[in-house]
């Protein structure tokens, strides 16, 4: 069923008026998330039940599969967390390996080559080459 067919010209106006507004606030961020996240589904569809037709509500059937479609977002969100999480442990345990190490390390278009003396954890880990902080993303190669 198609819910704008129901809608009256109003409720319809007032909705494309909503989803306006809310592409315009993507916008306003650059852009940065084009992805629709729970929040953002939880206003579709309370606004979609805001405005339905009292004499056609939405069927069950159509309810259950919204129902449906926003747990599995929630579990992709929970899955895709736990993967950032794991990352960053990755990256601070390779980190961890090439202390005591001689590498090179990228700094603007030169390599520089030392050793590796003091390694920080977190997300981003940083590693000390020659008394230099570097991003442990910065390393090209491991010398010894």
């Amino acid at each position: 069923m198609d819910l704008t067919m129901s809608m009256s010209t109003t409720e319809r106006a007032r909705v494309e008026s909503q989803a306006n507004a809310f592409n315009r606030a993507l916008e306003g961020q650059g852009g940065a998330s084009q992805e629709l996240g729970r929040d953002d589904f939880l206003k579709i569809l309370l606004t979609q039940l805001q405005n339905q037709d009292p004499t056609k509500p939405m069927e069950d059937k159509e309810f259950i599969a919204q129902m449906a479609q926003f747990s599995s977002l929630e579990q992709m969100t929970n899955i895709s967390t736990g993967f950032r999480e794991m990352n960053s442990l990755l990256s601070s345990n390779q980190a961890l390996e090439v202390l005591g190490r001689t590498v090179e390390v990228r700094q603007g278009d030169q390599l520089v080559r030392g050793t590796v003396s003091s390694v920080t954890s977190g997300a981003t880990p940083q590693i000390t080459v020659n008394e230099q902080q570097f991003d442990y993303s910065d390393l090209v190669r491991v010398v010894q």
